[in-house]
């Protein structure tokens, strides 16, 4: 079976788009959906965040939620609001986000390829939120929330989706963000083998956003194989909607950290205890890292640029020498006893969308005692963590712009 292939995908019937958009399922919290969703009835969160329409105290998880977002895509469907397009392609996706613009190609990728490790991990999952994604495919009969993967820069892929998007959109709709989506329908026969055929040739993609979306996606299949003794491979539960960009177009912003305190330590004996590993020089601005192995501390009013010395970097390990990874082993385990990040309650994460300011307010408030500000994670530092079949550490991560909920599902 081809790495990826096209589909019939479902979307908003002509003009609905704006009506249906929502932003992907996990952003948000339970009060923010309901009160995106309000006054919104085609809103794309009814399937996505069917708990919206129940009441406030339902668990999430619980079975009437996944027969809701059933019954709300099967009324959507019969309103027209969601069509299944005729014949099967390829959709041109392409996001704007203020002068950052970068576009990828929607189609449905190989579970076989993924559980080959042809298309490549860098994040442990979590069961709870894997059992959700199952749940969702099983009840929905569908994809929903698309896969967000990489591909080495090709550029006559590139050619091909740059061309496609020269011509009038199908879709084009500004969210709440400010982000803008833009879809072109590509089918013709000769263009899209020539796609799967150039996708064919690569020798791996790379999974940017959408861990638990994918594994879920596996583990569905996997079961639905097991009960289907004729199964081809052809099924499309055998595959998983995905959006791909070439890597030289994506946007990571830093992901970065506030502790809730400083592990006996006051403040002048913090920054004593770091002068040992970094330069720590007072900054009169917010000091946002200039290069890797660079840090800004945010410590009871004052803000400060730590500089590692080079010599405690890794060369030779594709996850010790991340800025994350460097942080977690000069910092946060030796001087603020933080081992495990995922379960530690004193630590908290803010992705880089929400700026530096967001790291002051939260220190300023009392709610914590410092922040850490980090050099985004760059796009080859992660597929190198890939290739070496390596995890990132959490929370390494955050792409901007995301893709939207509702603009192209996957019916299985």
């Amino acid at each position: 079976m081809p790495l990826v292939k096209p589909f019939a995908g479902l979307r908003p019937a002509p003009g609905r788009a704006a009506e249906v958009i929502a932003p992907p399922y996990d952003v948000m919290s339970a009060p923010e959906a309901r009160t995106l969703a309000q006054g919104r009835p085609w809103s794309f969160l009814h399937i996505s965040r069917p708990e919206v329409d129940l009441a406030p105290d339902t668990d999430p998880y619980a079975p009437e939620v996944y027969a809701k977002a059933a019954q709300n895509l099967a009324a959507m469907r019969a309103e027209g609001v969601l069509r299944q397009d005729p014949q099967e392609g390829f959709y041109v996706y392409r996001l704007t986000m203020g002068g950052h613009v970068q576009t990828g190609l929607a189609g449905a990728a190989s579970v076989a390829a993924y559980d080959q490790n042809r298309i490549k991990k860098h994040e442990y999952t979590r069961p709870a939120k894997e059992d959700d994604r199952v749940r969702q495919i099983d009840a929905l009969n569908a994809q929903t929330g698309p896969v967000f993967l990489v591909y080495p820069a090709a550029a006559a892929i590139d050619a091909e989706l740059a061309r496609t998007a020269q011509q009038t959109p199908d879709v084009d709709v500004t969210a709440g963000d400010g982000v803008r989506h833009q879809i072109w329908a590509l089918a013709d026969p000769e263009r899209v083998a020539a796609l799967t055929a150039a996708f064919d040739a690569m020798p791996a993609l790379y999974v940017a956003d959408g861990h638990h979306r994918s594994a879920a996606a596996s583990r569905v299949a996997a079961a639905r194989r097991a009960g289907d003794p004729q199964a081809s491979g052809a099924e499309a539960y055998n595959h998983f909607l995905a959006v791909i960009f070439p890597h030289d177009q994506m946007q990571i912003l830093d992901y970065n950290r506030v502790v809730r305190g400083l592990n006996g330590l006051s403040p002048e004996a913090f920054l004593d205890a770091l002068k040992p590993a970094f330069t720590v020089v007072p900054e009169p601005q917010p000091a946002r890292p200039a290069k890797p192995a660079e840090f800004g501390l945010y410590l009871s009013g004052q803000w400060y640029r730590l500089a590692l010395d080079p010599a405690l970097i890794p060369t030779d390990d594709p996850v010790a020498r991340l800025d994350v990874s460097l942080l977690t082993e000069q910092v946060m385990r030796p001087l603020l006893g933080i081992a495990d990040q995922r379960r530690d309650q004193r630590i908290d994460f803010v992705g880089g969308i929400r700026g530096l300011d967001e790291l002051q307010r939260r220190v300023d408030s009392g709610e914590m005692a410092a922040a850490f500000a980090l050099y985004p994670t760059s796009m080859a530092a992660l597929m190198a963590v890939a290739d070496a079949g390596e995890v990132m550490p959490p929370k390494s991560t955050w792409f901007e712009p995301k893709l939207a909920d509702g603009l192209v599902s996957h019916l299985l």
